[in-house]
């Protein structure tokens, strides 16, 4: 019995070590670039809230020394340096922090400033429903939290998993148009935030052939006369030309969508079961009475 206790031991410190990432560390980003980490980060800045989520989520906050202007959660984050945004970026600040690296989106040009100033950039930005989990997994594989990366990725599908079993019970899934923009910029089905639409019980009205985030024509909304428009207030959906019309405005299903929510819907990261049980509940609420 002993034996077997032993090797068992022998097993899982094995599986553990094996879990380990090893340095120095060659990955291919979302820019296409192949980047070297010479060893595990120990300073971490961050220029998108959903990687500093994610970060946190890998219990990594404390390695966290700079973040966006824009991230907010968790708590922690907020007493962090600000080092600006993608489209305003402060350069120096970002350099001051001495950080082992900087994770950035794939927009915003500033891999090629700050590779000039001798620091580490990685790209690494989820645009899809599949690579929110693909990308927590390779932050975990950079981060050396490959194990934890893997229970976060099971613990968010789990609870996206417990909303659907509700939403598959909808007697009726209405077509839908959902605003992110008012210039208006919509969600196409194959995107993160599309996904969420659809398995908060509800019917895109936009194709997946105008592409993930696509500017739309407001003509073609009024064609296609969705029976829910979710991220415009009432007021200022009637108020558009030709909009008075349509099947929502005329039976009141125009909802806006509150702050918070909002926000977590428009991050690709650790809350994303979350921001669907707040989108099923908007679409659906008979469901959760």
């Amino acid at each position: 019995m002993k034996g077997i206790l032993t090797l068992i031991t022998l097993s899982g410190a094995l599986s553990g070590a094996a879990a380990a990432t090893s340095y120095p560390l060659t990955i291919t980003d979302d820019l296409g670039r192949k980047v070297t980490l010479k060893a595990e980060p120990k300073r971490i800045v961050s220029v998108l809230p959903s990687t500093s989520e994610t970060v946190c989520a890998l219990g990594l906050c404390d390695r966290l020394v700079g973040v966006d202007d824009y991230s907010d959660y968790p708590q922690q984050v907020t007493k962090l340096p600000k080092v600006g945004g993608l489209y305003n970026p402060n350069i120096e600040a970002m350099v001051a922090l001495k950080p082992d690296v900087v994770l950035v989106s794939q927009y915003g040009k500033l891999a090629e400033p700050l590779t000039q100033a001798g620091v580490t950039v990685i790209a690494v930005n989820p645009e899809t429903y599949d690579e929110v989990f693909s990308k927590t997994l390779l932050l975990g594989k950079i981060l050396n939290r490959e194990a934890q990366a893997k229970t976060l990725v099971g613990k968010i599908k789990g609870d996206i998993a417990r909303v659907e079993i509700l939403t598959k019970n909808a007697v009726r899934k209405p077509t839908a148009y959902f605003e992110i923009d008012p210039t208006p910029y919509s969600i196409g089905p194959n995107s993160f935030m599309g996904v969420l639409l659809t398995k908060a019980g509800a019917r895109n009205i936009i194709p997946a052939s105008m592409g993930d985030f696509p500017k739309v024509d407001p003509e073609f909304i009024v064609k296609a006369n969705p029976q829910l428009i979710l991220g415009v207030d009432a007021k200022t959906a009637g108020a558009r030309p030709g909009w008075s019309g349509i099947s929502a405005l005329k039976t009141g299903k125009v909802r806006d969508i509150p702050a918070e929510l909002n926000t977590m819907l428009g991050r690709p990261g650790p809350r994303l079961g979350q921001a669907l049980m707040g989108l099923a509940k908007l679409i659906h609420p008979e469901l959760f009475r």
